[in-house]
């Protein structure tokens, strides 16, 4: 591989806005490295001449095992996003315990066990950066998404830690927060509560995360972008 080019490794790669982000960073010249718990990540790491390991990112092993695959193939990581799918649902206190745990390993522990991994390759190349999905509703929360929107405010926090500890390092941290994107159903009327009054499309977030991944985003780090049409109140 040339000197030159750069390695993303995406999890949550397969569809829906880890697809939109792996085609646009594929569009920059990035070499690919995705994860994803079906076969989508293999088909569409085929087609852009990618890796890819099935998994999921609430698995320790499955972490390590695409990290492994990315160090073996490229030799470097430039880029991670970390992307995954939502925790349950349900009425706040009729949560169980086992799903709340579900939730801090898919959103907590997946940024954490990701970032120890690949940080030291970051600190030997000089330079990295990490872009965590999360959504509008974690500062904003709503009883629709409990075990969401406390986790992925706690993706926040954490992100924020984590930027400051190795900023000077040159390795940057952010997250993009959606709002209501297209690659989800969305109910009738849910474009009527956005100012835009539409769904955004996956490719505006996979815009920004390649932006924010750039070297013209260098001076940015440790904040909660918000790709959400306007709907976010909160000043």
């Amino acid at each position: 591989m040339a000197e030159t080019e750069k390695v993303a490794l995406i999890t949550g790669g397969g569809r829906g806005m880890g697809e939109a982000i792996a085609r646009e960073l594929y569009a920059q010249g990035y070499k690919l490295a995705l994860m994803s718990p079906s076969e989508s990540c293999e088909k569409l790491a085929a087609e852009l001449g990618g890796v890819a390991s099935r998994g999921v990112a609430e698995k320790a092993e499955d972490i390590q095992a695409i990290f492994d695959l990315t160090m073996k193939t490229y030799g470097r990581i430039d880029a991670v996003v970390n992307h995954t799918g939502h925790p349950p649902k349900g009425d706040l206190l009729d949560i169980s315990d086992e799903d709340w745990t579900l939730g801090s390993d898919m959103m907590i522990l997946s940024l954490l066990r990701m970032a120890r991994l690949v940080t030291p390759v970051m600190l030997k190349q000089g330079k990295g950066a990490f872009v965590n999905i999360t959504t509008f509703a974690a500062y904003e929360p709503s009883l629709v998404f409990p075990v969401s929107c406390t986790y992925r405010a706690a993706a926040g926090a954490f992100t924020k830690l984590y930027s400051d500890r190795y900023a000077a390092d040159n390795i940057r941290m952010n997250c993009i927060l959606p709002g209501f994107i297209d690659s989800l159903d969305h109910k009738p009327g849910t474009a009527e509560k956005v100012p835009m009054k539409r769904v955004g499309q996956v490719e505006e977030v996979a815009k920004t995360a390649s932006f924010l991944l750039s070297d013209g985003a260098g001076y940015i780090t440790g904040q909660n972008i918000r790709v959400d049409g306007g709907i976010t109140r909160h000043v």
